[in-house]
């Protein structure tokens, strides 16, 4: 697999004009852009993914519904669309994505740190899982879980869910009242 190339930003999120390889951006600790869709059904119900076990960060582990890392010369939407349709085989129109914020974050592991802006997007669907399939060099399972069951794999700090605690807690301020207003 040819590997990909990344636009390198400054730690204020601004374009440097720099472009370099993937593995070099994560050992270097250089700032990139990233998307996470979240994507929710009409229930309510909450898409994760679990990560396939030949990943180099959280292998195995469950995961946002599609995420990935814009690629050299992409903007937000593009790659958030191509990441739809590689992960998940999902194609839609660009305004069907509910852009929610960026957060630059900085999660660091021992051997790869990711520096990253995140564009967090909620897309809203009415596909059944039947409908969807997910690329298997990347996911080894896709599957809904109900708002409630999600909140609390979260409360439990569940050990083969990826903790992004800030990231959840926008999703609850935005999703609490329509799915969890006991």
């Amino acid at each position: 697999m040819q590997e990909e190339y990344f636009d390198i930003l400054d730690e204020n999120g601004n374009q440097t004009n720099l472009i370099k390889k993937r593995t070099e951006v994560h050992r270097d600790g250089d700032w990139h852009k990233a998307v996470h869709i979240w994507i929710i059904n009409e229930n309510g119900d909450i898409l994760l993914q679990r990560r396939a076990s030949n990943k180099d960060i959280y292998p195995n582990m469950l995961d946002i519904s599609c995420a990935g890392h814009l690629t050299t010369g992409d903007d937000s939407i593009t790659g958030a669309l191509r990441e739809l349709k590689e992960e998940l085989n999902l194609e839609i129109e660009p305004e069907e994505l509910n852009y929610i914020t960026t957060l630059k974050r900085s999660p660091k592991d021992k051997e790869f740190i990711d520096n990253e802006f995140d564009d967090l997007y909620l897309l809203r669907t009415t596909k059944k899982i039947e409908e969807l399939t997910y690329q298997k060099e990347e996911i080894s399972e896709i599957f809904f879980v109900p708002y409630k069951e999600f909140k609390k794999m979260i409360d439990n700090k569940q050990s083969d869910l990826v903790i992004y605690s800030d990231v959840y807690q926008i999703l609850f301020n935005l999703l609490d009242d329509e799915f969890d207003n006991e």
